[in-house]
């Protein structure tokens, strides 16, 4: 675990205002989680230089979860009851984002969650500033079917993201009348694909969607189902900008769906950029759709606490949703049932590993998500 400030000298050092951060920095989240924490150490040097939150700086806490539930509790726990953050702030899979909550509820603090997931995590002290498959799905589909597509295998990892995502695409897939011919799983931390791709083959599908685990995952069944000669269409819902350019030409072709890519043509995204480059230089890992929000959500964050005048957890959650950041995606708010509209970029990779927006979907209704809350 490290503890990371990033202040201006003119702050009380005990007087940090402390932002846990526990990401997957080994397991299967191993290839997104230092973009994610790059962006958040940007986040916290911006605020702090401009005088931080309520006169106080912030500060970050980063802790391994290995990007599953034994490291997801671990962390958990140390972050909320050895290092006593006011706030967690993390993009995660889902295994450790599940372990965690129990804790989070324990210890009654706020919880940023800044990994797209299969949605529908309800929590009081759960807010999400990233997508659900109500806002990713449906562009990807009515894309493949207007390309011809009429026949879909689903490839996915055996845990609650995988399984989520696919089965919300099966019921979406199958209400536009096209039809799942195949579904099949692998282990969080398989890299066997064969077996799965053979079945693949032989199912007659004319376009294929996975899910997966994101980073290691990607880069292991996509490296495969290009050996195995395998060009259908290809839509993941689970692979970032970053970990595309890293599998470089095998990942030409993949349609993604995200609501964040760097090609967005605003003031804010550039600037980030910018700022991301001058501050990281070589070292820069591609800012994604998981690291973007993240950047976002310190800035929610410290919106949350000037409303409330205060670090009280009470007081944070109950403005959490009231206020507003804009950023490099545009104005974000998570104003539906602590979930956020978001404009959506269906978007293709290139042979470069960049990727070039096909279309895009103004302020996607996040659906019903947490209508008790």
């Amino acid at each position: 675990m490290t503890s990371v400030m990033l202040a201006g000298g003119a702050f009380a050092a005990d007087d940090a205002i402390r932002i846990g951060v526990p990401v997957g920095l080994s397991g299967a989240n191993s290839v997104v989680a230092p973009s994610v924490v790059q962006s958040a150490e940007l986040a916290v040097e911006e605020i702090n230089a401009a005088g931080g939150v309520l006169g106080r700086p912030l500060e970050l806490v980063i802790a391994d979860d290995a990007s599953g539930a034994a490291g997801a509790q671990k962390a958990f726990d140390s972050l909320v009851f050895q290092k006593e953050v006011d706030v967690l702030i993390s993009m995660e899979t889902s295994a450790a984002r599940n372990a965690g909550l129990p804790i989070v509820s324990k210890g009654k603090v706020p919880y940023i969650y800044t990994s797209f997931y299969e949605g529908r995590s309800c929590n009081p002290y759960l807010f999400v500033d990233a997508w659900v498959p109500e806002q990713q799905v449906p562009p990807i589909v009515d894309y493949l079917k207007a390309e011809g597509a009429k026949k879909y295998f689903l490839i996915g990892s055996d845990y609650a993201f995988g399984r989520g995502m696919l089965e919300f695409a099966r019921s979406y897939v199958e209400s536009t009348g096209g039809e799942v011919v195949g579904e099949e799983y692998l282990p969080m931390d398989g890299t066997d694909w064969t077996a799965i791709i053979s079945k693949l083959k032989a199912s007659g599908a004319e376009a294929m969607i996975t899910s997966t685990a994101g980073g290691a995952p990607n880069v292991t069944l996509t490296k495969q189902l290009r050996g195995a000669g395998v060009d259908l269409p290809y839509a993941n819902l689970a692979v970032d900008e970053g970990t595309a350019k890293s599998m470089g030409a095998d990942a030409a072709g993949i349609l993604i769906s995200a609501s964040y890519v760097t090609g967005i043509d605003s003031a804010e995204n550039k600037a980030f950029l910018d700022a991301m480059t001058a501050k990281f230089g070589d070292e820069l890992r591609t800012p994604n759709d998981l690291s973007v929000p993240q950047y976002e959500a310190v800035y929610l964050y410290k919106a949350a606490v000037e409303k409330a005048g205060s670090t009280d957890a009470k007081a944070v959650l109950d403005v959490l949703d009231e206020v507003s950041f804009t950023g490099p995606r545009g104005s974000i708010q998570m104003s539906k049932q602590h979930h956020a509209p978001l404009t959506m970029y269906l978007g293709q990779v290139q042979e470069d590993g960049s990727v070039v927006v096909v279309e895009t979907f103004k302020d996607v209704d996040p659906g019903e998500q947490c209508p008790k809350l």
